[in-house]
């Protein structure tokens, strides 16, 4: 085999492997462009576009070098002049050996090779030959003193044109560059390939006449054929080595972009074997992707404790995709909790030859989740919410009008004579059930106290307008919870065991404590108020004061559905005269 046909095969060859390649990351690509899709992210859309590109440039370029190959045997008779010519796939060495033999086998003193611009279909001289074969060789930018009517006329008609005597030809009586450069003998043939005309091969000589003749010119057709092909072959590599370029540099940006990724990447064919396998899979489940990739993905699996077949096949069968969630214990990683999603993997066809799966570590989702619930158990849901907010409220705190309630669930002298974890458990039932209203009504619970709780109402952490009518609401949801909480103890107290006070003010909010702890309260002289209030309410009531009454109608946003019954003044420390008072009851 000759070094032509064998660089022919293996350029065949390679672009088939790698056109291979390029349909395995284009399915990957479309899949993880369908990831980024479901979470609202977008990949940009020139790699796909370029990828489509690619692949009808391959296609097209592998049917044209088979095409070319069948050409080329039917060329091969030629003679041993023209064969040498078709042996570099390098269109400089090309051009420069057509015009060599073109010299040598018309016998001409000079000669040009003319080709049209792939692009913009201008014509440019590639290699020029001034003197015949003792001449020098023109730079392809020089352009030669020849006649250009003669070149168009042959580029546009498509056929050859000879003049063994230019002066005396009636065709070329009237062309002035005939005229200019005394051309006596002209030949020009067209480099045709496929119907189309690239090119031309111009010989001519100004001293002579006669010298070419029909024999000059079959023999140049011949072998005008056989260059066309070459030039066409080297100028179809060429586009073949920017493709593998091209090719080669979208591989290695989709290689980038898979070890970048922080999800795991898993890409399984029909066959159930891994066909792509990234470094953050590897990491996720401390596998190198040498022991993944080429294996059957249940072997692979297997060796990280974990089962996905039914999962796989399930994904398959239905052609959708799927998500799910496992836990397992790897044997480089211990205990990890996993989130798997399985898309189909389709070809261009949209058949589906496989599946797809993205994996990302959420060991630490849930290890957050667990810290943040054993975190509410302890400490007021709402600062637990908002831990990032309170963190970054100043030391000094905010003066800020609030509304504060102080809640006695159920007074100590009221519990039975039982063991201390019987009245534990008692006290728990009921601050259960005035965490649970606090809550819904939008407070944030400060601290417990014993039996008792204190809520706060239009902190930082949940600003509202009507904050007293909002902790007015509270106290009464708790009384409906409590008389719940009673019928289903079997006791009917009289009166009610709650006592709960509230009382509307600016105080100072922020965090209190150091750098190393810190607790989100409340401080002043309005949050002591609300305090009295409540130690000087009557079991069974809500008591609020004038000021709380005030906010509560200026602010009332559903009408004023209460029962507000005075009741005698509050005096408390500090105060020198007594605070207008009133029980809260909710209007029938």
């Amino acid at each position: 085999m000759s070094e032509a046909q064998s660089a022919a095969t293996n350029l065949i060859a390679e672009l088939r492997q790698l056109e291979n390649q390029l349909d395995e990351v284009s399915k990957t690509l479309e899949a993880q462009r369908e990831l980024l899709r479901r979470r609202r992210l977008a990949m940009p859309a020139a790699i796909i576009n370029n990828l489509e590109l690619l692949q009808r440039d391959f296609k097209r370029l592998e049917n044209s070098v088979l095409e070319e190959q069948t050409e080329l045997r039917q060329l091969r008779a030629l003679s041993e002049m023209s064969t040498r010519i078709t042996n570099s796939l390098n269109i400089e060495t090309v051009l420069g050996e057509t015009m060599e033999l073109v010299i040598v086998l018309t016998k001409a003193e000079r000669g040009c090779i003319v080709l049209a611009n792939d692009d913009t279909g201008e014509l440019e001289f590639r290699v020029s030959s001034e003197g015949g074969l003792m001449g020098p060789r023109m730079e392809s930018s020089d352009q030669p003193q020849i006649s250009m009517s003669v070149v168009n006329e042959v580029m546009s008609t498509g056929e050859p044109l000879l003049a063994d005597n230019a002066f005396k030809d009636e065709r070329l009586s009237e062309n002035q560059s005939i005229i200019n450069f005394t051309l006596r003998s002209v030949l020009c043939v067209p480099l045709r390939y496929k119907e189309r005309v690239i090119g031309v091969v111009y010989v001519d000589n100004r001293l002579v006449a006669g010298v070419f003749t029909e024999r000059e010119l079959n023999l140049m057709m011949a072998f005008a054929n056989t260059a066309a092909v070459a030039v066409a072959n080297a100028r179809m590599y060429m586009r073949a080595e920017q493709i593998l370029t091209e090719i080669t540099q979208v591989k290695e940006l989709m290689d980038n972009i898979f070890s970048s990724v922080g999800s795991g990447i898993i890409a399984i064919d029909s066959n159930d074997l891994v066909h792509t396998f990234n470094r953050a899979a590897g990491e996720i489940l401390d596998l190198p992707p040498n022991a993944a990739v080429g294996y059957d993905v249940a072997q692979v699996m297997k060796t990280a404790a974990l089962q996905v077949e039914d999962h796989l096949d399930h994904v398959k069968e239905h052609d959708m995709d799927h998500s799910l969630e496992l836990s397992a214990e790897l044997p480089g990683r211990g205990q990890v909790a996993l989130a798997f999603s399985l898309s189909p993997l389709k070809d261009r066809n949209h058949m589906t030859q496989g599946v797809t799966m993205v994996v990302d570590d959420v060991t630490h989702l849930y290890e957050h989740e667990t810290t943040i619930n054993a975190m509410k158990r302890i400490l007021p849901e709402g600062m637990v919410d908002q831990i990032n907010e309170i963190a970054n409220i100043e030391m000094g705190g905010l003066r800020r009008e609030v509304t504060c309630v102080f809640a006695d669930v159920r007074p100590w002298s009221t519990l039975p004579d039982v063991a201390a974890s019987e009245k534990l458990r008692i006290l728990n039932q009921y601050q259960a059930m005035a965490t649970a209203c606090i809550h819904e009504c939008g407070g944030i619970i400060d601290k417990y106290m014993g039996n008792e709780v204190m809520a706060l109402f239009n902190t930082q952490l949940n600003p509202e307008h009507n904050h007293a009518q909002m902790a007015l609401e509270c106290g009464l949801l708790m009384r409906e919870r409590f008389v719940e909480l009673y019928r289903e103890m079997g006791i009917q107290p009289d009166p009610h065991y709650y006592i709960i006070g509230m009382f509307t003010g600016v105080a100072t909010l922020g965090n209190v404590g150091s750098f190393q702890r810190r607790e989100f309260t409340a401080l002043g002289n309005s949050i002591n108020t609300a305090k009295r209030i409540q130690e000087n309410a009557a079991r069974g009531t809500i008591t609020i004061v004038q000021q709380t009454l005030d906010h509560i109608l200026a602010n009332n946003d559903g009408g004023q559905p209460y029962d507000f019954r005075p009741r005698d003044p509050i005096y408390g420390k500090g105060l020198s005269a007594g605070m207008r008072a009133y029980e809260v009851y909710k209007r029938e």
